[in-house]
């Protein structure tokens, strides 16, 4: 396997696998917006299938603009791999699709409920693309990353690294819950395996790093990174769930739904892809959270 198309290119995810992937493929890169009928022509043998519409975390984007994104350009891309001589599709799609919300660990056989118009469009590419006649040397992999992070990251770990260098203290420390993150190294190298191993069945595959860690873990690391002493204030719930609260009439930054987005567990399992591919991740949680607090200081 030499040539690949990849799709949202310019994105974190692809500015990343590019570097990643550079002198072992010849690369293609593949701007492409939904227009209706639209049939894609596609010369290479594989496609990594990245761009669509990111969940919209200020709730502006209207419904249509997550279906168009993510699941009607998808189809289109995918009606356009069963037709051309490409023989491998990598979806990257999200956990979101699958659930919302984790009480256990989060696995494959999960019977998938998203509650928002991002998972929904995403699960509804899913279905489209499992749905669809594979004629016979061609595969499908549809990957779901939990919260992935690394060099030019702009997300919740960026705001969190900010925080802690200010030295503010981090208010929710009362609240242990658990995360699974993903560094993007980590899904780089997923990615290549799938394209270097021939022997994979289609699926859907979840992909996160292999320890969970708390946001008190996160912040205590974070400082550790920055030379620091963690200040972690034990606030009572009560008294936090009060405010949030308030929040909510006042429209303060600190509302409910803010507070359960903060303090959340949501922890994902990796087994399944792991013993697929018979592979051990090349970068531990700790690891990969270093290296991405490390690009946030140099810029």
């Amino acid at each position: 396997m030499e040539n690949l198309i990849i799709t949202g290119s310019n994105g974190f995810v692809g500015l990343n696998l590019l570097t990643y992937l550079n002198n072992q493929f010849n690369l293609s890169k593949l701007s492409i917006r939904y227009s209706p009928n639209q049939i894609l022509d596609i010369d290479a043998d594989a496609i990594i299938h990245l761009a669509g519409k990111a969940h919209d975390l200020k709730k502006v984007s209207s419904p249509s603009e997550y279906y168009l994104a993510n699941f009607e350009l998808t189809k289109q891309l995918f009606d356009s791999f069963i037709l051309s001589k490409a023989t491998k599709f990598i979806y990257i799609s999200s956990v979101k699709a699958s659930a919302d919300s984790v009480d256990t660990v989060l696995t494959e056989i999960q019977i998938p409920n998203p509650q928002t118009h991002y998972g929904k469009s995403k699960l509804k590419a899913e279905e489209y693309i499992q749905s669809r006649f594979l004629p016979k040397g061609k595969s499908y992999y549809i990957l779901r990353p939990c919260m992935i992070h690394g060099p030019g990251n702009k997300g919740n770990l960026n705001l969190l690294y900010q925080l802690v260098k200010k030295g503010i203290p981090y208010p929710l420390a009362s609240f242990e819950n658990k995360r699974s993150f993903l560094s993007v190294e980590n899904l780089c190298f997923i990615i290549k395996e799938l394209l270097e191993q021939n022997e994979v069945p289609s699926g859907v595959y979840q992909v996160s790093d292999d320890e969970a860690l708390s946001t008190n873990e996160v912040v205590s690391s974070l400082s550790e990174i920055l030379g620091l002493t963690p200040k972690l204030w034990h606030i009572p719930k009560s008294f936090i769930f009060a405010l949030a609260k308030i929040g909510d009439k006042l429209k303060l930054p600190l509302n409910t739904e803010r507070l359960n987005k903060l303090t959340e567990n949501y922890v994902v399992s990796n087994e399944k892809i792991k013993n697929i591919l018979k592979i051990k991740l090349p970068v531990a949680a700790r690891q990969g959270l270093k290296v991405t607090a490390e690009s946030f200081n140099v810029r």
